[in-house]
């Protein structure tokens, strides 16, 4: 790996490389998923028997199977406000599990004006929650909508599919906006430093079950396009060809010459982050002890560098190399977002995957196609383009909204689109499949 200070680059969030303020991000510092609490450590488990969960509220259990369910976490109260008489149960992180029903009794009555049987302190941890909160639909519910969906899939003639940082989770990688994301951590002013050695580089990552039907599906024809926010390579990897994909905000292991603007791809993460994290000290505190190479360039929309130290190949050009990834103030590629917009134009039947679509212009991608718009929305939390999902023609709803994990959504749809054998022969190959993942990233 490329590296000018030696040292092995951990791995953020990735759905948007284009909000953050800063590249250290970018170098992974971020809060790996925190350990797991052994049951006796909890005041009450969130973890129920082995049907479900316990409430933090009414304390009965919470079939997934027949009951939706929100998942949420707070800043801990002040020293002084321990001993509070809570109306949760919270578990020793200051997260907890609800039914759907109590935790809106719950969120209704915290932002009530007046006085009422919650404390101040625990108010103001329950409305932090709100921000954050993510709900999971009953798992009847989420294979229903998943069977309508497939059926518009099969239905649509330009099915794009809009991806985000939920995809990539259960691979390893932190997302954003959720009760344990990175922005979420940065509000709480929780140290995402401390965590930079527990990070994951980014050639240990591997395609998830949801990176891999997408492949499948555009394979078949079924998805003609994907326009993706994340910054991780899995697409390409899953084996993904290029011209259907979109990669909005950058790949982090492709580069690009800055003079005949060839592409390379690599079995590397191939930004120098050191160099960047001079430019970032020179502005922050007007001097660094770090020594930029001689090939650095300060890049005069972000402030940063792009520069990775290789050169181009041809030697008739010989031109530097520069990462792809789009940083806070980075313009978007035109080739690339001209390409999304193309293919967003003509869908009939968008799929959006764990993507809270906030950002923009990326977000705006969402509401583009045909006329009426169709919508099929899976992620953890509500999201600005809800509604569209549920819009109506005559006294049919026109899209599908699902809260809960991408890979146990697209599980439900591949058994709708894909025949029960080789359904169960391709699932049954993904060691191998890892095994060809691994022998194309660079090993230690």
């Amino acid at each position: 790996m490329s590296s000018v200070a030696g040292k092995k680059r951990k791995l953020p969030p990735t759905e948007s490389a284009q909000t953050e303020s800063k590249r250290t991000s970018t170098k992974g510092k971020y809060s790996p998923k925190e350990d797991v609490k052994e049951p006796d450590e909890l005041p009450l488990a969130t973890l129920g028997d082995n049907t479900g969960f316990i409430c933090s509220a009414c304390h009965l259990s919470i079939s997934p199977e027949l009951e939706s369910r929100v998942e949420i976490k707070s800043s801990p109260p002040a020293a002084n406000k321990l001993k509070t008489q809570w109306i949760l149960k919270w578990n020793v992180d200051w997260s907890a599990t609800l039914h759907s029903l109590c935790w809106d009794n719950i969120h209704k009555t915290a932002g009530a004006r007046g006085k009422n049987k919650i404390q101040s302190s625990e108010k103001k941890m329950i409305l932090e929650a709100v921000k954050t909160a993510e709900k999971f639909d009953s798992l009847q519910t989420l294979n229903e909508e998943a069977i309508k969906a497939a059926g518009m899939v099969l239905a649509a003639k330009h099915c794009i599919c809009f991806t985000g940082a939920g995809i990539s989770t259960s691979a390893g990688i932190g997302d954003y906006r959720g009760k344990d994301g990175k922005w979420t951590q940065e509000d709480r002013q929780t140290d995402t430093d401390t965590a930079d050695e527990e990070g994951v580089a980014y050639e240990k990552l591997r395609p998830t079950y949801t990176h891999e039907a997408i492949a499948i599906l555009v394979e078949r024809g079924l998805i003609k396009h994907v326009i993706s926010q994340n910054g991780d390579g899995l697409h390409l990897l899953s084996g993904l060809s290029p011209d259907n994909l979109s990669e909005l905000h950058g790949n982090v292991f492709l580069e690009k010459c800055e003079k005949c603007t060839r592409v390379y791809e690599r079995d590397y993460y191939t930004l120098d982050d050191t160099t960047s994290q001079y430019y970032e000290e020179l502005e922050d505190f007007g001097k660094s002890d770090l020594k930029p190479p001689r090939y650095a360039k300060k890049c005069s929309t972000c402030g940063l560098n792009h520069r990775t130290g290789r050169r181009c190949q041809d030697r008739k050009c010989r031109g530097y190399l520069k990462d792809m990834i789009i940083n806070f103030g980075d313009l978007l590629d035109d080739d690339i977002i001209t390409r999304a917009e193309t293919e967003a134009n003509k869908n009939d039947l968008c799929l959006s995957l764990g993507s809270t679509m906030q950002v923009h212009p990326a977000c705006d991608l969402v509401g583009m196609g045909q006329i009426p718009l169709k919508l099929a929305v899976c992620n953890r939390q509500e999201t600005e383009f809800d509604d569209l999902c549920y819009k109506k023609s005559g006294t049919d709803i026109l899209g599908v909204r699902v809260f809960g994990d991408c890979d146990v959504f697209m599980k439900e749809i591949m058994k709708q689109l894909i025949p029960p054998d080789e359904l169960k022969e391709w699932e049954d190959k993904r060691n191998e499949r890892i095994i060809s993942y691994t022998a194309k990233r660079l090993q230690d």
